[in-house]
């Protein structure tokens, strides 16, 4: 009896001191290499997935905040009783606020000059049908002026949404326009703000492979 007793306390300290060994010794290197695995397949899927995503979201960031930049120059043409506008300038990508200076006779930009995310540009690539009651045709609105006029000079690579004294939309003459555009693209997407004679100011989106858009409205 008592060498069966024996046996058994020899058997649990060596179970109990086999335990503290292993656990001592921490991972084995097949442990070690299969975590390692298992990290480089979850960082496989999930990157490319995550930059998507980012870049998705910077795309729709530069589209909202050029929609909201016509928003305010409408507002700033009505608040100040004088013209503003919103220029794009499609070969630097960068897009700014700008009123017209009744004492100075210029244009002065309001605020900073934006530039477009990494990747961003404007355009609407392959596209070749404009949101529907906006545009007969898909087209950039006209060239930025230096002065109030057909007669002033156009400046090259640029783009201009221009408002009146009333808040309402003009072409470069000074005359009621209603088929304001400024399109962006990722490659991916295209994304416009139009502006319509009511005056009314809408975001859109839509594929940049289809040459018949699908254009969905944004808000």
């Amino acid at each position: 009896m008592q060498f069966v007793l024996a046996t058994r306390q020899r058997q649990a300290s060596c179970r109990s001191r086999c335990a503290r060994v292993a656990r001592e010794q921490g991972f084995s290197l097949i442990d070690i290499l299969m975590v390692v695995a298992l990290i480089g397949i979850i960082a496989a899927i999930a990157v490319p997935v995550t930059g998507s995503a980012v870049s998705g979201q910077k795309f729709n960031n530069d589209s909202q905040a050029v929609t909201n930049r016509v928003g305010l120059a409408k507002m700033r043409a009505s608040a100040a009783y004088t013209r503003a506008r919103v220029r794009a300038n499609i070969a630097a990508r960068t897009f700014a606020l700008e009123r017209w200076d009744k004492t100075a006779n210029v244009w002065v930009t309001e605020g900073t000059i934006t530039p477009l995310s990494l990747g961003v540009t404007f355009g609407f690539g392959t596209i070749a049908t404009a949101p529907p009651n906006t545009q007969t045709n898909i087209a950039f609105s006209g060239a930025c002026r230096v002065g109030l006029t057909n007669a002033t000079a156009t400046i090259a690579n640029t783009a201009c949404v221009v408002f009146n004294s009333r808040g309402l939309p003009i072409d470069g003459a000074g005359l009621p326009f209603g088929g304001h555009a400024l399109y962006l693209t990722d490659g991916k997407a295209v994304a416009g703000t139009t502006v319509t004679a009511t005056p009314r100011i809408r975001r859109w989106w839509t594929p940049a492979h289809l040459a018949a858009a699908a254009w969905r409205e944004r808000q």
